[in-house]
């Protein structure tokens, strides 16, 4: 009797990969981003483990338990969930997103879902007591919203319009080619954009500018972007106006006029001549405490690094850990640790764009292009934060995967099972494409000519 040799670990993982359907870089990536995110948090953590009053190891057990969450959740979204299912869905996605800021826009409170506010921002609702960060899911329901919207555009498929003015002899302009983008692509991008800025501008200025730059690789015309873009603009310039004259005084604005035009060096002045632990020397202290001992980090990690679990400024940087995710892992693991994020984060770019010229329906390439900007986008956003580049405002958006916070990590979970389930049909239909095409020589021909 033959014994049989059992499969090693790595055999199993390379037998997985093969039974893969979907794309396996973009797969990949989610895993490698992962395994970074448990070293990463475990490591960068100790204020935080003295702020829940734990420790980092229980914080570690708890960023598996996400991790294994967020791996279910791609796995369920890749194996389960059908296109034609989210494009059903992306119809509501403006509704929801409406719905959901308008209870932290009106501070309204529903019982089960009420407004909530963190260090005096209306930006996370409260649901069966659990706090939810709300705009880490509205970018996605606003992205799978426009690629519907824009699908539809692209067939002529709205009707509410063409119905309405067809019973109101006065709204027949309503049928108008402008007035449907209006009202289904424009409108809801003023809308949300605005309704995120009243509880972080920074927010406000990524969301939107990621639903402006969608609707441009959609293909609409430049001149109508361009509107939306100066309206928004413009919104903006007289909220800033209104701000200077202190009509809006006690909202966001200041806070992102302030992290834009922060000057670290007067700051620094005020630090060195004030007297030690007055309110003055504080509130210097307190202002440069993120983006100077970011940049500290990055200069203290060099080109080696300092080793994993040898940072020194995760005792220093209050959400080191979150916002200033990058700068630890330069710390930590030098030049190497940057250009290993950046490459992969860089390859996801890539085989994103692959992805979407290999699907078939203008409403996939739209969904992968958006979630893909919005991945890639917001990590290099980061890094530009962490490195304080300059105009860039100094304010929180985690790295992809990476960063401790769980709303944001289950949000691009979401993100990752959709990319790769419309991969999975992509690859499917490329398959078929491939098996239904002729071959260029019939191989009998070839027989007969080359036949002595």
């Amino acid at each position: 009797m033959v014994e049989e040799k059992k499969e090693s670990f790595l055999g199993q993982l390379t037998g997985l990969l093969d039974r893969f359907t979907g794309d396996k870089v973009i797969f990949l990536i989610a895993l490698f981003l992962m395994l970074i995110s448990v070293i990463s948090v475990f490591s960068s953590t100790p204020l935080l483990a003295i702020e829940l009053k734990s420790d980092r190891t229980s914080i570690m057990v708890d960023q598996l338990k996400l991790v294994g969450l967020g791996f279910f959740i791609i796995l369920a979204l890749y194996g389960f969930f059908k296109v034609e299912w989210y494009r059903k869905l992306s119809k509501w996605g403006f509704a929801v997103s409406f719905v959901l800021l308008a209870v932290l826009v009106f501070k309204l409170n529903l019982g089960f879902i009420r407004a909530g506010e963190i260090n005096g921002a209306r930006r996370i609702l409260i649901v069966a007591g659990k706090q939810i960060h709300i705009y880490e899911f509205v970018k996605i329901f606003m992205i799978m919203y426009l690629g519907w919207a824009l699908d539809t555009y692209k067939e002529h498929g709205f009707s509410f319009l063409n119905k309405l003015a067809a019973g109101f002899p006065r709204l027949a302009f309503l049928e108008k080619d402008i007035w449907q983008k209006i009202f289904y692509i424009y409108l809801p991008i003023l809308l949300v954009t605005l309704m995120v800025s009243t509880g972080s501008n920074s927010s406000a200025l990524f969301i939107g500018g990621i639903m402006i730059l969608m609707v441009l690789i959609g293909g609409l015309e430049i001149k109508d972007v361009a509107l939306v873009g100066a309206v928004l603009i413009i919104a903006f310039g007289c909220m800033f106006g209104a701000y200077k004259l202190g009509i809006l005084k006690d909202t966001r604005l200041g806070t992102l006029v302030s992290r834009i035009t922060n000057d670290d060096d007067a700051t620094m002045d005020i630090l060195l001549s004030s007297e030690p632990y007055t309110k003055q020397w504080q509130k210097a202290k307190d202002a440069l405490d993120q983006p100077v001992g970011a940049l500290l980090a990055i200069k203290e990690g060099g080109f080696w690094g300092k080793g994993i679990g040898n940072s020194t400024q995760k005792y220093q940087v209050p959400v080191i850990f979150g916002d200033y995710m990058f700068s630890f892992i330069v710390e930590e693991a030098g030049l190497w640790g940057a250009l290993l994020l950046i490459l992969l984060y860089y390859s996801l770019l890539a085989r994103g764009t692959l992805v979407a010229k290999q699907c078939d329906k203008y409403y996939d390439k739209m969904i992968v292009t958006g979630l893909i900007i919005l991945v890639t986008g917001q990590a290099f956003m980061h890094m530009a934060v962490n490195v304080h580049l300059p105009l860039v405002p100094q304010t929180g958006q985690t790295l992809p995967l990476v960063s401790h916070g769980a709303n944001s990590f289950l949000a691009f979970s979401i993100v990752f099972g959709i990319l790769l389930s419309i991969s999975r049909d992509a690859r499917e239909n490329m398959d078929r494409l491939e098996q239904q095409a002729e071959p260029i020589i019939e191989h009998d021909d070839w027989t007969q000519d080359t036949t002595v």
